[in-house]
């Protein structure tokens, strides 16, 4: 009890220091969810839009596997699926175990509630809303996720408004200006800094990151905090497309 009353007031700093002020509720909701379902805003589980708690992709999937969920199951929805004007519907069942029936849950994505900055990945977006719906009802998660939100929801910063990036030096220090700068757009903006890696990697074409130009690195966290600042949602929505890809190397 008392490590878990620790880590409630750990999440209450952090949430203090990342949007100011929390509402008594709000704030008592934050503790219900860090002491029933092991939730940290540091880890990405949990952000604060409007006044209001969102649970994200990677945090239901680190509940359910922290819990040992049995399986996952994804099919679409043929009746309410048009590929013509890209509208997807895909049903989700999760079973939190081998004799579960199933907790099944639908998500929908067209080009009119999803970001343009996404548009042609509906079906992706229609699939990971469809996952977050089965494992909140699975697991009991009784807020949204931020993924099944419209587009036109923004993150609210703490003060008046989001703080800009500093411009990077021109005579720059190498490598590690460009790595010290991707660090604090992953940070601001709480990003999965493993997620990032993998689209990093896609984003430059390369097999590691090491590979990678440092005109590349450079191109890549510049729009990286440029899609964070624009439309974090839509961000997340594409960095949770990576995390098959990290469960499987895993």
């Amino acid at each position: 009890m008392k490590k878990m009353a620790n880590a409630a007031r750990a999440e209450l700093r952090l949430a203090k220091k990342t949007w100011g002020e929390v509402p008594r509720r709000s704030a008592n909701l934050l503790v219900q969810l860090v002491q029933t379902h092991s939730l940290s805003i540091g880890s990405g589980d949990v952000t604060y839009l409007d006044g209001r708690w969102y649970v994200t992709h990677t945090g239901l999937v680190r509940l359910a596997r922290r819990n040992k969920c049995s399986g996952i199951h994804v099919e679409t929805v043929p009746a309410f699926c048009d590929s013509a004007i890209r509208r997807y519907v895909l049903k989700a069942t999760v079973f939190p175990s081998k004799s579960s029936v199933g907790f099944v849950g639908y998500g929908d994505a067209d080009p009119s509630n999803v970001s343009p900055l996404v548009h042609g990945a509906e079906m992706r977006v229609a699939e990971t809303r469809a996952v977050n719906r089965a494992l909140r009802k699975a697991y009991g998660i009784g807020i949204c996720s931020v993924e099944e939100i419209g587009a036109s929801t923004e993150p609210r910063e703490a003060g008046a408004g989001s703080k800009k990036l500093p411009p990077q030096p021109s005579n720059g220090s190498g490598s590690r200006t460009v790595r010290d700068r991707l660090c604090q757009v992953i940070r601001q903006h709480q990003l999965d800094p493993n997620l990032v890696k993998s689209y990093a990697t896609d984003f430059c074409g390369v097999k590691s990151l090491r590979e990678a130009t440092r005109e590349q690195v450079e191109k890549f966290v510049a729009y990286l905090a440029d899609w964070a600042e624009k439309d974090r949602n839509a961000l997340l929505c594409q960095l949770n497309s990576y995390l098959a890809q990290k469960e499987g190397a895993a």
